[in-house]
């Protein structure tokens, strides 16, 4: 019931909602998860950071050759390369330097949900593990972002510091200082919900087309609510689960509203808040 949009082999058998919705809101959904994915991999910040890398291991190289004239500008080039990061509006806490993206999407509906759960139960009774481990992997969907990433809190002030131990000629010191720098790389797994990307982006939709759409704009809101339940099946939440039930009560409201002509927009305007916040929430952020 999974299906892989990077590198991972296609595994079990596909079975499709699309019968279920219309194209508009096939489209929606799909753009959804592939503006999540090109944001995932963000080569700007990717090539940045990774020079910047690449002249901290060549001023490695050029103090061991006693070339402290090329370590500096080394050193110079990489401190320029973070400059316009730690400039930029919302500077990230960690740099990436490489980044490895898996999307795995669930196509089944509730009911194959409700079907596997029960069969992973059954074969954990009876001691299948095997069985049961393979159920349970198939039951995920979601894009799995693995990435190395350069700490801004304390790289950019160590290549700052190394700099300084060469202006005073204190060789062995800065390339301590630089090999601790390199040393504390962050590699984090994130594994973000789709079903969550998804009703997010059906609702932010739906409240571009209310005024005009009322058709269309109904048919976003019964999926977003039919995505809502998939990543609670699926075990995707924030802290509290009542959002759920929070999210799907603010969705029939706006329904009940469309359907008797009154004006919606601050009910949107409240609803995209709510979900674009759970959506965060919900998205797990592993550090080693």
């Amino acid at each position: 019931m999974k299906r892989l949009l990077s590198s991972i082999v296609v595994a079990g058998l596909l079975v499709t909602t699309s019968l279920a919705t219309d194209t508009k809101t096939n489209n929606v959904t799909h753009n959804a998860v592939v503006k999540a994915q090109t944001k995932a991999q963000n080569k700007e910040l990717i090539d940045g950071a990774l020079k910047a890398l690449k002249d901290t291991q060549q001023a490695v190289i050029a103090l061991n050759k006693k070339d402290i004239l090329k370590a500096k500008q080394f050193l110079k080039e990489a401190i320029g390369e973070f400059t316009l990061v730690l400039n930029s509006p919302n500077p990230p806490y960690l740099l990436p330097i490489d980044i490895n993206v898996e999307t795995y999407e669930y196509l089944g509906d509730i009911l194959n949900i409700s079907k596997q759960i029960k069969d992973a139960k059954v074969a954990l009774a009876k001691n299948n593990l095997p069985l049961a481990r393979e159920i349970l992997n198939s039951l995920k969907s979601e894009i799995d972002i693995k990435a190395v990433n350069i700490p801004l809190a304390t790289y950019p002030q160590a290549i700052k510091l190394a700099v300084k131990y060469l202006n005073e000629n204190k060789i062995t010191e800065a390339k301590d200082v630089m090999m601790m720098a390199l040393n504390t790389l962050v590699t984090t797994d994130t594994i973000i919900p789709i079903p969550l990307i998804k009703a997010n982006e059906l609702v932010i939709q739906a409240s571009k087309i209310a005024h005009k759409d009322k058709k269309q704009t109904l048919k976003y809101l019964s999926e977003a609510k039919q995505q809502l339940k998939i990543s609670r099946l699926l075990g995707y939440s924030s802290k509290s689960d009542t959002t759920y039930k929070m999210l799907k009560d603010s969705i029939e409201n706006i329904e009940n509203k469309l359907n008797h002509n009154k004006n919606t927009d601050s009910l949107f305007d409240n609803l995209k808040a709510k979900l674009k916040d759970f959506k965060e929430k919900a998205v797990s952020i592993i550090s080693k």
